[in-house]
């Protein structure tokens, strides 16, 4: 059994990797791990090399989104999308939102990755969606990345960045950063020509074949 000091800790890691392999900057990114009758997940503004598993915040997912929140800081600007995610879609245990630079990128142009490598099905279908954009940290915001990652474990952000989920945390680090390759593999195909993309029968054959694929 996992101390929940063990998962704070497992938070903070995972945040420290987002910047050292490049698939965030800064502090713009944000975790979230599902935990008994809530999440916790990073506090707003705090640097990760500075940051201890006293101060991840704990934000409790019963009644509606009110931001219910114990903990000495603040939690992360963007929790309302964690905890909409984590709310409604109970197969989820972690969330992982970053600023991604070629997610992003894609996510500035409003476009979503098609199925332009067989990869894209480890994210449940034929394309990873780019929701609408709204502001950082509004409810709106999270009701539209709720819907674009319906079917889905991974969704853009529009203007913005992208979000993972997984049943672990370390299974929605591995999808993050899948991600973002894809997301470089098709920018970079771009620049090359017209990407060839994959027929729905391709997908479908791929997803039969995805029940034990990764982490």
């Amino acid at each position: 059994m996992i101390s929940e000091t063990d998962i704070r800790q497992r938070i903070i890691d995972a945040c420290r990797e987002m910047n050292r392999n490049g698939l965030n900057q800064g502090t713009s990114g944000n975790i979230s791990v599902r935990f008994e009758d809530g999440l916790l997940i990073t506090p707003t503004a705090i640097p990760y090399d500075e940051m201890s598993p006293d101060m991840i915040s704990k934000i409790y997912l019963s009644g509606d989104m009110t931001g219910n929140w114990e903990g000495p800081k603040e939690p992360s600007s963007e929790w309302r999308f964690h905890w909409q995610i984590l709310k409604h879609r109970p197969e989820f245990n972690a969330v992982v939102h970053a600023h991604a630079p070629y997610c992003t990128t894609l996510a500035i142009l409003r476009k979503p990755i098609p199925a332009c490598h067989y990869m894209v099905a480890v994210f449940g279908g034929n394309d990873v969606r780019c929701s609408g954009y709204s502001t950082f940290g509004t409810k709106e915001l999270a009701d539209m990345a709720l819907t674009a990652m319906e079917d889905r474990s991974a969704c853009l952000l529009a203007n913005h960045g992208m979000i993972a989920a997984g049943d672990s945390l370390k299974q929605a680090m591995w999808r993050a950063v899948e991600l973002e390759t894809l997301a470089r593999q098709y920018c970079q195909s771009l620049q090359l020509g017209e990407p060839v993309i994959l027929s729905e029968d391709d997908i479908r054959k791929t997803l039969e074949r995805m029940d034990d694929y990764g982490v």
